[in-house]
């Protein structure tokens, strides 16, 4: 259970980075992907402001079908996509309350907790005595947001001593996103904590995790963490690389764009170009800093046989907006793939959103 990777910020979830970073070969694959093309009519259909909202309507029900799939990391997925209406998620979020899948229950309740609904707080407040330690760190977030007296010392408890860096990254992003500041001494421990039986990886994420929730606390220092992990020296670094990258847009540490903008374009002439998974992040934060012209990046890995880099590409879609990009997120709303359809879903929403603004009706 570690963060999705494109659809938002939470720490639960499905869309797992999984970056292979030492196979150039793997790299020349993905690179050689069909590009994702359409017709000059195609994007002139979505000049149309009527079209525009006729998609976003459709990407609207696309998520709330997919929140009752057999997949429950479709279902997560959805749930948290489903930020973007929320009136649609709180028809959905009391099943997903209960449902069997720790995932989707972590994920619904820190979506009652980000969104407020308070409406949802009588099916919340059994989570705190769920067996699954995301869960009740969910539920428990859910609760403050909502304004209820809670106490978040069980979140706090993770955070120091959980086995499990999953379990503590996931309680220190919700720290930060409370804007609990008196939790900082707490998470700068927390990162200074050994944990000699965790995956050298799986740590280093969570430190990157605790670094998020300090700059969300007020303490820029941590920013040099983040930066810092955007270099990778070993092919085990690559996912801290696409992690950190994608933290920096959530953050919106504008300094980073120039490193942003060199990990999209670095080619060795041996390695080839970073892993498509973190040329994507970074192009993704760098259209949450301003700059979207990224979407050429999507281009090259929406006709990817791998699932994952579609979804992603149709996150790049989403983030970077603009009409051209509109009939791509349309035809990924069809794709086979469950979590390819949530991610599109959800582009279409964010992306016609923005080129909504500029259109005029006809």
């Amino acid at each position: 259970m570690n963060r999705v990777c494109m659809i938002g910020v939470a720490v639960v979830g499905a869309l797992v980075l999984t970056v292979d970073g030492g196979c150039a070969a793997r790299r020349k694959a993905q690179a050689n992907a069909k590009p994702a093309k359409v017709s000059a009519k195609e994007v002139e259909r979505f000049r149309s402001a009527r079209e525009v909202e006729e998609l976003r309507s459709r990407a609207a029900v696309v998520l709330e079908q997919l929140t009752a799939d057999a997949n429950p990391q479709v279902r997560a997925n959805a749930i948290e996509a489903l930020a973007e209406v929320p009136q649609r998620l709180e028809v959905v979020v009391h099943r997903a309350l209960s449902d069997p899948n720790i995932g989707v229950r972590s994920t619904a309740a820190l979506m009652v907790g980000r969104l407020e609904l308070r409406s949802c707080i009588g099916s919340v407040k059994p989570l705190v005595r769920d067996a699954s330690p995301f869960v009740v760190a969910s539920a428990l977030f859910a609760l403050a947001r909502c304004g209820e007296s809670v106490d978040l010392t069980p979140m706090a408890t993770m955070v120091m001593t959980d086995p499990s860096t999953r379990v503590r990254a996931h309680a220190a992003y919700l720290l930060g996103e409370l804007r609990e500041v008196s939790a900082a001494g707490l998470l700068r421990d927390a990162a200074k904590a050994s944990m000699p039986k965790a995956q050298a990886v799986e740590f280093r994420l969570m430190q990157l995790q605790i670094a998020e929730a300090l700059v969300k606390l007020g303490d820029d220092s941590q920013l040099e963490v983040i930066r810092a992990a955007l270099y990778p020296s070993r092919p085990e670094d690559l996912e801290a690389a696409a992690l950190a990258a994608q933290i920096i847009g959530l953050v919106g540490d504008r300094r980073a764009i120039d490193q942003l903008i060199y990990l999209t374009a670095y080619n060795d002439p041996k390695e080839g170009r970073m892993p498509a998974e973190v040329r994507m992040a970074a192009a993704v934060s760098l259209a949450q800093l301003g700059n979207d012209r990224g979407g050429f990046i999507a281009d090259e890995y929406a006709g990817s046989p791998n699932p994952a880099l579609r979804a992603q590409a149709a996150m790049v879609y989403g983030s970077t907006g603009r009409p051209e990009n509109l009939p791509r997120l349309e035809k990924l709303m069809s794709d086979p793939d469950g979590v390819t359809r949530v991610s599109a879903a959800v582009g279409a929403l964010r992306a016609g959103a923005q080129v909504a603004q500029q259109l005029e009706p006809r």
